[in-house]
């Protein structure tokens, strides 16, 4: 029998413009300057994102999919979880094969994503509800580094956070956050995480900087973001994209250089901003991982990994890991 989606709201109405505003006058103001990769994505960031992931250049997506296709029967089997959480949108290709596994194997129960954006979190549980009835789907409206505590979900759990995701907190704060995981789960629960792979700079810089130049066009999307959201004045075209590799942090970083000396007005914030020519903000780092690293941050957290898979060019990970 099917029952219908729940959605359960645990950011105010108003949560998102004062987070903007606060990430962008922190962010501003420091040396080097920077914003928070989350503010890609409003409607146009995450349509450019899905050109994105069918880029020839960008694998991480198709890499992540491969092992999936490959694995999820196994993880399924492994887990017997009766409930999918799900850190994100709840409404890709990748995480229905997990869904599929689990109905197919019998378990499927319930199935929980977290995401912060209430409308994407409506379509999408309307749309599980529609394919899984034999499911509860609840869509919790919440931010994944505040509101893990209050996921509802029957055990056995599996949380999966996908897509190299993890990459883009810097290892403090990955730590926090598989700590806050751990937190959440009983013992014998699950975590699924995707990590891309640390490879050759020359194919991480591809990916981060394609020829067609979408990647280039999401970067300079913030911009827009805060022009429309926060009243700035931004020449987001005086911006040009950089894609650079740290071989030391060993991760991407995405950067806005100023081509012109500059100032910016942000009215929101009340708030005047100085770029000098060649001035560059870094937009979002997105670190890649070796196998050791990641076996010994889960293990800090109080997980044990007890699966590793790759695609058949070894560029992504999942990694299924055991709350101990």
């Amino acid at each position: 029998m099917r029952t219908d989606p729940v959605l359960e709201v645990h950011l105010p109405e108003d949560h998102a413009a004062r987070s903007l505003a606060a990430d962008a006058r922190r962010g501003l103001a420091a040396t080097p300057k920077s914003l928070p990769p989350k503010w890609f994505y409003d409607a146009r960031g995450s349509e450019l994102f899905e050109q994105i992931t069918r880029l020839p250049e960008y694998y991480p997506t198709r890499a992540e999919r491969e092992i999936l296709a490959a694995r999820a029967t196994e993880i399924a089997t492994v887990t017997g979880a009766h409930t999918l959480v799900e850190l994100g949108s709840g409404s890709s290709e990748k995480t229905r094969l997990l869904l599929d596994a689990l109905r197919a194997g019998g378990t499927l129960a319930q199935v929980v994503v977290l995401d912060v954006s209430e409308s994407a979190l409506r379509d999408a549980s309307r749309a599980l509800g529609a394919e899984y009835p034999q499911a509860q789907v609840t869509g919790v409206v919440g931010d994944f580094t505040e509101h893990l505590g209050l996921l509802p979900g029957e055990p056995a759990r599996l949380v999966a956070f996908l897509g190299g995701t993890i990459g883009n907190l810097l290892p403090d704060e990955r730590a926090k956050f598989l700590a806050s995981v751990r937190e959440v789960l009983k013992p014998g629960e699950w975590l699924l995480l995707g990590t891309d792979l640390v490879k050759d700079p020359a194919t991480l810089i591809r990916a981060y900087d394609d020829a067609a130049g979408v990647t280039a066009e999401f970067n300079r999307n913030v911009l827009h973001v805060l022009n429309r959201e926060l009243g700035a004045d931004f020449a987001v075209d005086s911006f040009d994209h950089v894609s650079h590799w740290n071989p030391d942090a060993e991760w991407i970083e995405m950067r806005l250089r100023s081509t012109v000396s500059q100032r910016v007005h942000i009215e929101a914030l009340v708030l005047d901003v100085e770029f000098a020519a060649g001035e560059e903000m870094l937009t979002e780092v997105s670190a890649k991982f070796r196998r050791p690293g990641v076996t010994e941050e889960l293990a800090a957290a109080g997980f044990a990994l007890t699966h590793w898979w790759t695609d058949a060019e070894d560029r992504f990970a999942l990694s299924l890991a055991r709350a101990d």
